[in-house]
């Protein structure tokens, strides 16, 4: 386990195995770190590969306030700790706060950003109702279930399947994280120009079968790079992690850049 401290305190944990050249992997909404571990070992053979926790969960703190903006300057924190020329690997929200940090940092060599979320003219990540019905709930595995349901699209037979899984757990705790990170995407929109400034090469994958709203997210983020791809998982939706590791490794292994 390794611990760096965020520029607003918060002190930010990931585990490390492998050995190679510095990988960060950067988990999504209601996960944490333990969500790779369908891809890990083999990861791990090519990579020296950094696992975080994002703030809220697992091995790190959180802080008073949230912002993205901070989520940010963690992912960057560790960067910095672990590189140079780090390859950076995100799953959905995540995605979005690794954007963030590749404004701040310049150890960055390369990205995989498998669905970064956000709305865009015409396409929404979820309704008002959801929105709301997150609010007010309390129980973690209901809020999990209007989650996967009303924003990833995940059927109830999908969602009964997670349940039977470790990962369950580690999603339970820290359900208290999804109503922020959604409220963000819907507000924090792509904004014109925010990223024009990452010049690394960046690989987006989309799930062919996946909500709409991440294919016109990765257009408009796509639109503001210089060196970038869109590739599409033929056959999947948001967790090809866990349905179709193989593939998500060709794709990742396929966008690694030799130094």
């Amino acid at each position: 386990m390794g611990t760096v401290t965020s520029r607003d305190g918060t002190v930010i944990g990931f585990t490390t195995v492998g050995s190679g050249p510095p990988m960060v992997l950067v988990h999504g909404t209601s996960a944490d770190h333990i969500r790779w571990d369908p891809v890990l070992p083999q990861l791990a053979e090519r990579y020296t590969v950094h696992a975080v926790d994002r703030r809220g969960r697992g091995l790190s703190g959180d802080g008073e306030k949230y912002d993205i903006q901070r989520e940010g300057e963690d992912i960057a924190a560790v960067v910095d700790a672990v590189g140079p020329d780090v390859f950076l690997v995100a799953h959905s929200y995540g995605a979005r706060c690794s954007l963030e940090a590749a404004l701040l940092t310049s150890a960055i060599k390369q990205m995989v950003l498998y669905e970064p979320p956000g709305v865009t003219p015409g396409h929404r990540v979820s309704s008002p109702d959801v929105l709301a019905e997150l609010r007010e709930a309390t129980d973690r595995d209901e809020i999990l279930t209007i989650f996967y349901r009303g924003a990833l699209h995940q059927t109830d037979a999908q969602i009964e399947a997670m349940r039977g899984t470790p990962v369950w757990q580690a999603r339970l705790a820290a359900a208290h994280t999804v109503s922020r990170e959604l409220d963000t995407v819907e507000a924090f929109g792509i904004v014109p120009g925010r990223y024009v400034g990452i010049d690394v090469p960046v690989r987006l994958l989309l799930g062919t079968e996946s909500p709409p709203y991440f294919r016109s997210t990765a257009e408009a983020i796509a639109a503001q790079l210089t060196d970038v791809e869109i590739v599409d998982l033929p056959g999947q939706a948001h967790m090809a992690i866990n349905e179709a590791p193989e593939l998500f490794l060709d794709t990742v292994f396929g966008g690694a850049r030799s130094a």
